[in-house]
């Protein structure tokens, strides 16, 4: 992702979510520039179609709902916040592939796990890619709370 896909990902973000997730432009913007070596785009025949964007973080840690990243100066996991997927390319396994491309990142990057917040009945999605329920302290669990509706903290171990 480079800042000139901003416009087409606030697209696909609108498209793939419903009431209460959109985060405005200027939170994907700090993001990319807080995060840019784990922002990444799909692109088909009309341009930006999906995205992944998350950054360098301690397992246990997530951010809320329109929060800014805060990323950790030694990580131990890969905190995916926010995978969008235009209804245009459903069921073309896009959503996987951009997954599959973060963990390489963090697999190469020599990170332990890769953590995320499970939104909008993504649950299986996630369990399909290796990931499980996992449960943060007390403090970081009150994040989900700026979810709407049922919000589930979930990790994948990586390597050995």
């Amino acid at each position: 992702m480079v800042s000139g896909d901003l416009s087409a990902v606030m697209a696909v973000q609108t498209e793939a979510y419903g009431d209460g997730f959109i985060e405005g432009v200027e939170v994907i913007a700090a993001r990319l520039e807080a995060a840019p070596e784990t922002a990444w785009v799909a692109e088909d025949g009309y341009g930006v179609c999906a995205y992944l964007v998350g950054y360098p973080s301690m397992e246990g840690r997530m951010t809320s709902l329109g929060g800014l990243f805060r990323v950790a100066p030694v990580a131990d996991c890969l905190y995916l916040h926010d995978l969008a997927v235009s209804p245009r390319a459903a069921g073309r396994r896009v959503g996987p592939s951009l997954v599959r491309k973060a963990l390489g990142f963090a697999q190469d990057a020599r990170l332990k796990s890769s953590t995320l917040v499970s939104v909008q009945a993504s649950r299986a999605f996630w369990l399909r890619q290796g990931f499980c329920v996992a449960m943060p302290d007390a403090e970081e669990s009150a994040k989900l709370d700026s979810y709407p509706g049922d919000a589930v903290y979930m990790a994948r171990r990586l390597g050995p």
